[in-house]
Parts: C-alpha cells; structure tokens; sequence
C-alpha cells in the first residue's frame, strides 16, 4: 500500500512541468530567429527585480502619455512652422529634423515597449527589436546632433550677426540638416555590427547594450553625449556672456543690440537643451560608469536604472510643449491649428 502511495506521488511530481522563470518568459520571441540577450548587467545578478504592480502601472502611464503628447506636439511644430511665415527661418529648420526625430520613437519603439509592459515580456520578435533599437539610437543621437545644430545656430546670429546671413543660408542650412541625419545614420550603424541592441526586461525595450564592451560604450557617451554637450554649453555661455554685456552695457561702443523676440528664441532654445540634458543625463552617466568599472552594473539599482530610461524616453514629448510656453508665434499657431481642425470637424 505505502508502495503504491509513493508511485503515483511520484508519477504527479514528475509529471508537473518545470515553472518558466521571469527571465525566460521575458526573452521568448514569437518567430525562429535566436533572440536578443538582455543586458549583462541584469544577467549576471541572478535574482530577479520584483516589480509591484502599481509600478508597472507608472511606468505605462508614463509612457502612453509621452507617446500621445510626442505625436500630438511634434505634428503641431511641423505644422506651425510650414505655415507661419515668421516661423520659417534657417534656425527653424534644426527645431523641425528636432520634431522629426521625436516622432520617429513615438510611432513605433514606443509602442512596442508598451506591449511588453502588458504582456510583461518582449513578444514582437527579434526584427522588430532590431528595428526598435535601432531607431531608438537614431532618434537620440538625431536630438543631440539637431540642438547642437541649434546652439551653433543661434551662437552664429546673436555674436557673429554678420556673417549669419551667408553661413546659414537656406541652401547651407538645408546641407546642415541633410550632414545631421547622415552623421546619425553612420553613428548608428555600428551597433548592429557589435550587436549591441538587445532586449532589457528591466526597461521592456530593445535598447543599446551598455555591458557589450566597455570602450564601446565609452566612446558611444564620450562622441554622442559628452562632446555635443560640451559645444552646446560652450555656444549658450557666449551668448549668455554677450547679453549680459549688452544689458549691463559694459561694451558702451558695442553697437550690437539684442532684440527681445530674438533673446526669447534663445531662452526657448536653451531651455529644450537644459531639458534634455536632464533628461538623458542619468542614464549616460549609469552607462559610463559601468563602462569604467562593470563591479557598478550589480551595486545600481534596479528602480534607478528604469527611472534613467523612462526618463529619456519622457524627453521627447517636452520640446512641444516648451515651444507653445515659451515662444508666442509657436502658441498662436498652436490655437490656430487647433481651431482649424474643430472648424472642419464640425
């Protein structure tokens, strides 16, 4: 009798399926090909990150409302600046590409992270991933190049007004543009051959690899972050420098003089790049730290790491909104646009 007892418990055990973990349900795909590894950083810690459900929720939140202020916002900046003529000036044309490359991700990465926020796991396939991060990378780098475009914009017709008309004119400054998106595209490139995107259940996205190789990522942040940066700040001190020289009048002999719609510009155009810097900030300095020494991937937080993507992610949708704050031609085309439609609605 105890004989047969511990045969048929033995046959339930052993007929019971082994529980799927975290991590594999995460890494499924739907179609044959091998899928993307998540991050080494996440891998090698061997426990998993619990996640309470009111997090997850956040974090949805977060991203559903960036992608519906991203696509709305950035659509009403295209739109604003092809039928104002006060808004299509050589400087405009960085604040459109700018435009361009954050619907880029609001369109289709985003929305991929949002699925595998619901089915807490990757299920849109390894092309799909390989596509979403690569579009991501080239959204980012876009940004930073199209502000630095900005800043050196801006530097040009505020302290060198001179020679502002011939190094920006509309052929020139179209040519700026066209040298943005090439850059970005050869900056981006280079991840599919060190197969650095892969999918992070940490972020549910299929994003860039900081554990690859540490010279890598390196010079990923030093050139896409750090040196953008650098020149940015460099051409908004100069111009800060300038107006408060002129408002001081510290220059008595200066002729130059700075228009107050021209300084709101400015200050509308610095607080996109104050922003963003923020924004991106975080993550940046995670990855090159980790680059510097791979023993900090384990000592980061988990609830930080996603709070650095989520973040950057949220950026996207900012820029809009700034511009229809802080720049009154961008706000009345904003109403005018808005009541146009409700027109045709109606």
């Amino acid at each position: 009798m105890v004989l047969r007892i511990r045969r048929v418990l033995d046959t339930e055990v052993g007929s019971q399926a082994p529980p799927v973990s975290h991590s594999e349900g995460d890494l499924r795909m739907s179609e044959g090909s091998p899928p993307p590894l998540i991050n080494a950083s996440a891998a090698d810690e061997g426990t998993e990150d619990p996640r309470f459900p009111w997090a997850v929720s956040v974090l949805a939140t977060v991203l559903i409302t960036t992608i519906v202020v991203d696509i709305l916002g950035n659509l009403l900046v295209i739109l604003s600046v092809l039928r104002n003529k006060k808004l299509r000036k050589a400087g405009n044309a960085f604040v459109v590409s700018l435009a361009v490359a954050d619907l880029v991700v609001a369109i289709y990465p985003y929305p991929l992270v949002l699925s595998a926020i619901f089915h807490n796991g990757w299920i849109a396939g390894y092309i799909h991933c390989q596509i979403s991060g690569f579009l991501m990378g080239l959204s980012v780098i876009s940004s930073i190049f199209n502000i630095t475009g900005i800043a050196i914009n801006r530097y040009c017709y505020i302290c060198h007004s001179l020679k502002y008309d011939k190094l920006f004119s509309n052929k020139n400054t179209a040519c700026y543009v066209v040298l943005v998106w090439v850059l970005t595209t050869l900056a981006v490139i280079p991840n599919w051959f060190v197969e650095s995107l892969r999918y992070d259940p940490r972020v549910y996205s299929c994003t860039f690899a900081q554990s690859v190789s540490s010279l890598y990522t390196i010079t990923v942040v030093v050139v896409h972050f750090i040196l953008p940066i650098s020149i940015v700040t460099y051409c908004y001190l100069r111009i800060w420098v300038l107006v408060i020289e002129v408002r001081k009048r510290v220059k008595p002999n200066n002729r130059l003089k700075i228009k107050p719609h021209d300084f709101r510009n400015f200050l509308t155009m610095f607080v996109v790049f104050v922003l963003f810097a923020v924004c991106w900030a975080p993550l940046n300095l995670i990855g090159l730290a980790v680059a510097l020494d791979p023993r900090l991937g384990l000592a980061i937080p988990g609830w930080l790491f996603t709070s650095s993507y989520f973040m950057a992610y949220f950026n996207s949708c900012l820029n809009a909104v700034v511009y229809g704050v802080l720049n009154s031609n961008f706000r009345k085309e904003y109403k005018q646009i808005v009541l146009t439609i409700f027109r045709l609605r109606c």
